[in-house]
């Protein structure tokens, strides 16, 4: 099928940069809504407890305004139950990142921390979300994974990125592997961290079957170069592409 995969826009670097001299400019709202005009299927968001970017009110906000779905990645602590209480989005993304992480930089060891997602997910769950996992590219995590209840893995991209430039099919190996037990066991796979206009065509191309991409940091520098509209068309246009190439 083509387009199956959607994308999904992380707008929190549009958040920094508001943040960074106060004000509202850019008008958040307005960034999320033109992303979908301009043909993101989905608005992601990871608001973080010191708000350096997204705050708890834009997660509040966006709700009210995003009409194609609105996915919000966290550490399941307090604060975020509050906003998925709060907000009630398509879907929930639980990352393993530490109060201080400056990025996300690593999936959950499903294995190690079974307990606390399985009762993470179920509580999500009482309120209606879709729950996503985020994961490391190891299919041995993936039968805990599924008996959490969750409904969905999201690949952690930046080992493939990073690993992209110098060997695409070592880079691309253990993300197949995973991305297709993960499939075969009833969990959805999404995708992100570190993808780009350079390295997204393949690994769409090589795993069909990734649902959502999400894409944030590397789209909001393509949109200084090339602007927003442009920029969204671009990352549709490779995605279309793919598909019609993993379909020959």
């Amino acid at each position: 099928m083509l387009n199956k995969t959607r994308l999904s826009v992380n707008i929190n670097k549009a958040a920094t940069l508001r943040n960074s001299r106060g004000g509202n400019n850019p008008d958040i709202l307005k960034f999320a809504t033109n992303c979908e005009k301009f043909g993101a299927q989905g608005i992601t968001v990871h608001p973080r407890p010191d708000e350096r970017h997204i705050r708890f009110n834009d997660v509040v906000e966006l709700k009210k305004i995003v009409t194609t779905e609105l996915n919000i990645e966290g550490y399941p602590d307090e604060r975020y139950f509050k906003i998925i209480e709060l907000t009630k989005p398509a879907q929930a993304t639980l990352v393993p990142d530490p109060p201080n992480a400056l990025t996300s930089n690593t999936g959950w060891d499903t294995k190690k921390n079974f307990s606390f997602l399985k009762d993470t997910v179920e509580r999500l769950k009482e309120f209606g979300c879709r729950v996503s996992i985020f994961l490391n590219p190891d299919p041995r995590l993936l039968e805990s994974a599924k008996l959490t209840g969750a409904d969905r893995i999201e690949l952690y991209t930046e080992p493939y990125a990073r690993i992209f430039t110098i060997d695409k099919q070592k880079a691309i190996q253990p993300y197949k592997e995973t991305a297709f037990k993960a499939h075969e066991i009833g969990l959805g796979v999404n995708a992100g961290h570190d993808l780009n206009l350079e390295n997204l065509n393949f690994i769409i191309q090589e795993i069909p079957i990734i649902e959502e991409v999400s894409i944030g940091h590397a789209l909001i520098c393509d949109a200084l170069y090339y602007g927003l509209e442009v920029t969204i068309k671009k990352y549709l246009f490779e995605i279309k592409l793919a598909h019609e190439r993993s379909s020959k």
